[in-house]
């Protein structure tokens, strides 16, 4: 069975790295500011894909992000991995964009590539926490979802079995295609880059890239189509300009505290059966446990 799959990615900027000038005066992130990487669960999710395409041969992988121009550099390291296409939906009407405004744009993007089967992206990105993207992009686009994927069981007469993690546990789902799956990071860890793929896809350029001056990689481009990665703007992909960016967006973040947790006290035990015994009485005593 051929698929078209298409997996949502997204640059963020390192959460490690916050500091005073990780938000703007407006209370989005100031990206420039902290390095960016490719969203951890978003990897997993390639991974499930990349695993998909194995099993499933003549199926098609494209990579769908939203960002600055600077976010093609994940569309690339898609690529690296096993990736076949890569979009970058980039406008200024973007900027600022709340889960909500970013599911829409997200929507409209896939409607603009057409046939697909299924749907992947990580749980939550990094910088937000919210896990509510992949869940909205399913709402805008009337598909049914599985959230939490860990693993896919089976891929049979155009339903997907599928294990996903719940507290204390797992649990099966069956679903129809076409589908939107969420995968968190209990699902396998994504490959490492292909070294022949990065030598022949590190030339990949969006538009933008292609016009800048000193682009050495022309020739190949024109040569190969395969090098020549989408950029779409919000003219592309039809969308309402009120409903994108932070006209498009209820929440606003006020603020972001850097909160380190510093231990009022504390008490060094040894590992003998006596420190061991009175640390336990203690747990109790505060019914820290029991």
């Amino acid at each position: 069975m051929k698929l078209n799959i298409i997996v949502l990615a997204k640059q963020v900027p390192d959460t490690r790295n916050v500091g005073e000038e990780a938000m703007n005066s407006d209370g989005t992130v100031n990206r420039a500011a902290l390095p960016a990487i490719f969203n951890p669960e978003d990897l997993n999710a390639l991974e499930l894909a990349l695993q998909l395409k194995e099993n499933n041969p003549g199926s098609r992988i494209t990579i769908l992000t939203m960002g600055p121009h600077r976010a093609a550099d994940i569309l690339r390291q898609g690529l690296y991995r096993g990736a076949d296409a890569g979009v970058l939906l980039t406008d200024r009407a973007f900027a600022g964009a709340d889960t909500l405004a970013t599911s829409y744009a997200l929507a409209a993007a896939i409607r603009k590539i057409g046939e697909f089967d299924i749907v992947l992206c990580g749980r939550q990105a990094i910088d937000g926490d919210t896990a509510q993207v992949g869940p909205q992009v399913a709402r805008q686009l009337g598909l049914p979802q599985v959230t939490y994927t860990r693993k896919i069981i089976e891929l049979k007469e155009g339903k997907m079995l599928v294990e996903r993690s719940i507290e204390n546990g797992i649990e099966l789902v069956e679903a129809p295609l076409p589908l939107l799956l969420t995968v968190d990071a209990t699902a396998d860890a994504c490959r490492p880059a292909n070294a022949y793929r990065l030598l022949r896809f590190h030339r990949a350029a969006i538009p933008t890239e292609q016009a800048t001056e000193g682009f050495r990689y022309a020739e190949q481009l024109a040569a190969d189509t395969e090098l020549q990665l989408k950029e779409w703007s919000l003219t592309d992909v039809d969308g309402d300009a009120t409903r994108c960016g932070l006209s498009g967006s209820p929440t606003k973040v006020r603020k972001v505290e850097n909160v380190v947790f510093q231990a009022k006290e504390s008490k060094r035990y040894s590992a003998s059966d006596e420190d061991i015994k009175a640390l336990v009485s203690e747990l109790l005593a505060n019914h820290t446990i029991g």
